[in-house]
């Protein structure tokens, strides 16, 4: 069982950055053994992909991130991160953290294949 607990999201205005971290407490499998991810949720959208790492740091991002977001891990601290620069308005949305125990030699985009969830956090950016 692993519980996954984000840091505080924020308000920020457009172009600013922000960092979210996302701790993990998991019991029997080192944390380096679970692949991670990010999605978010705009009010009235589906949930969508934003970046994930594989089990063995195969790195993805969706495309409306890349070149402004990076997600990085520190398996000391059981911790994944999500820095976000040049954020845009429409970067709004509650950010979750997920978790799978499934050995991914690659990183994992579908929601559906995440076994853990954090409980969300929301970032909103100001125009």
């Amino acid at each position: 069982q692993v519980q996954l607990v984000e840091s505080e999201g924020g308000l920020v205005q457009a172009g600013g950055s922000l960092r979210l971290s996302c701790t993990a407490s998991a019991s029997g499998r080192p944390f380096s053994n679970y692949a991670m991810g990010w999605f978010r949720q705009a009010p009235g959208k589906d949930r969508e992909f934003v970046a994930a790492r594989g089990t063995i740091g195969w790195l993805s991002y969706a495309d409306s991130v890349k070149g402004r977001f990076t997600i990085s891990s520190d398996a000391a601290k059981k911790a994944v991160y999500l820095q976000m620069n040049s954020l845009k308005p429409d970067d709004t949305a509650i950010y979750y953290c997920a978790a799978d125990a499934t050995f991914r030699a690659v990183a994992v985009r579908a929601a559906s294949d995440y076994e853990y969830w954090g409980q969300g956090t929301q970032v909103t950016v100001s125009s």
